[in-house]
């Protein structure tokens, strides 16, 4: 079978570690997507790349950003792509001529602004092309069930590009949760980013999204993969505001946003169970830690706690700012193997894109349906649509001031 082919849709920070002026100064200076499709094509998994964004004239930065962090840093790693749209001109639908350049069967990765997200992925999946969205994968709850009947009738595979699911201890805490501990009661999490992000989303930061849908989805999504006999029935957000706005955010901008979840027992609604799940991006500039990441899950039989932000492995410099710092080699592993080639194929940032390749790659040759794609403990649309309504009815629930009832009736999700 010949390799997937696979547009990137989305030239920034996740895609190329390019942010516009230069590379990123997050732990993604040289992106995630890119280097991660790069090193597939080189292992045979994935066959021609093309990337597609707004603006043509970026191009050269970005090309030659690449060239000389992963082509020069990796043994002369391939890293050339057919990019839409060509020339000095700015072009918003550009991943229409992008997408049709395809053919059914080809692949693309969506890592652009959330509102985004639904008419690309809805353009893609009807030419028969299979989607990975970054997470969230949609805003609402409607568009959610909207591209998984699309997906459905159109046989193609959509994927949410939850990483945190391969995390080792995260997968190995999900295995424990559904095999011994009994039945879930608790659940709290944490996830922040230093200040110096809002400068980065800066342009959509309060105006097209906010920190629970970019942050909190990855501990709602772990928490419903932990506790599939559980679904969400009530939202009440809080937000705190001011600092956001002080640096330049629009005034609707908040800085942290916490979500209260009542989840109830599917076979028996006696048994409930509350989740809490904290985002925020106004972390201190010098936290030493580019996501604190950490949770607590408590049910009948036990529980666990996991903090992800400091793994033991810390690095104290004169320079640079702050001077120690705690570093995720785990997540993606940037530093080359003893023979200068590109070695962070066991991180599970790389994994989370192997699993969508491998996962087509066994549609297309029938060894599985996309029925049996959503029996794996895999980020699939269908999979994550608890956590497409709780994060809509977080967003309902601060605009509107009120808790948000989750409803499914016949198979169909609404809020109320």
């Amino acid at each position: 079978m010949a390799p997937l082919n696979v547009l990137m849709v989305g030239t920034g920070e996740y895609t190329t570690g390019w942010v516009g002026t230069g590379g990123s100064t997050s732990d993604k200076k040289v992106g995630v997507v890119g280097l991660t499709l790069f090193d597939l094509r080189k292992r045979g998994k994935v066959g021609k790349l093309s990337m597609v964004g707004t603006t043509g004239s970026k191009y050269p930065a970005i090309r030659e950003h690449l060239r000389k962090n992963i082509t020069e840093a990796y043994n002369g790693l391939d890293t050339s792509f057919d990019a839409y749209p060509e020339g000095e001109g700015r072009d918003p639908d550009a991943y229409k001529t992008a997408i049709d350049a395809l053919s059914p069967g080809d692949a693309i990765t969506i890592f652009t602004p959330d509102p985004t997200h639904h008419p690309i992925a809805l353009y893609a999946i009807r030419k028969g092309i299979h989607v990975l969205i970054t997470k969230p994968a949609v805003k609402t709850l409607a568009h959610h069930q909207e591209l998984l009947a699309e997906s459905r009738k159109h046989n193609v595979f959509v994927y949410v590009e939850h990483h945190k699911r391969y995390d080792p201890a995260y997968a190995d805490a999900r295995f424990k949760a559904q095999t011994k501990l009994g039945d879930f009661n608790y659940f709290y999490s944490y996830m922040s980013q230093p200040k110096f992000q809002l400068e980065t989303f800066k342009a959509w930061a309060g105006k097209d999204s906010d920190i629970s849908y970019y942050l909190n989805s990855h501990h709602i999504d772990i928490n419903e993969s932990m506790a599939p006999d559980y679904k969400p029935i009530r939202v009440t957000a809080s937000a705190a505001k001011g600092i956001a706005v002080d640096m330049g955010c629009v005034p609707e901008t908040e800085d942290t946003i916490t979500l209260l979840v009542d989840w109830v027992n599917k076979t028996d609604p006696n048994k409930r169970a509350t989740g809490v799940y904290t985002a925020s991006w106004a972390a201190p500039q010098k936290a030493g830690v580019h996501s604190n990441q950490y949770f607590h899950y408590m049910a009948s039989k036990g529980e666990i706690r996991i903090n992800q932000a400091k793994r033991g492995y810390d690095v104290t410099e004169d320079e640079g700012t702050p001077g120690l710092s705690w570093y995720n080699p785990f997540y993606m592993k940037y530093a080359p193997d003893e023979s200068g080639n590109f070695a962070g194929q066991s991180g599970y940032g790389y994994i989370s894109f192997e699993k969508f390749v491998d996962a087509i790659a066994d549609l297309k040759e029938g060894k599985v349906t996309l029925d049996d794609l959503d029996a794996r403990p895999i980020p699939t649309l269908k999979n994550t649509i608890g956590t497409g309504a709780i994060l809509e009815a977080g967003r309902r629930s601060l605009d509107e001031n009120r808790s948000i009832e989750i409803v499914q009736e016949d198979g169909v999700w609404s809020l109320k």
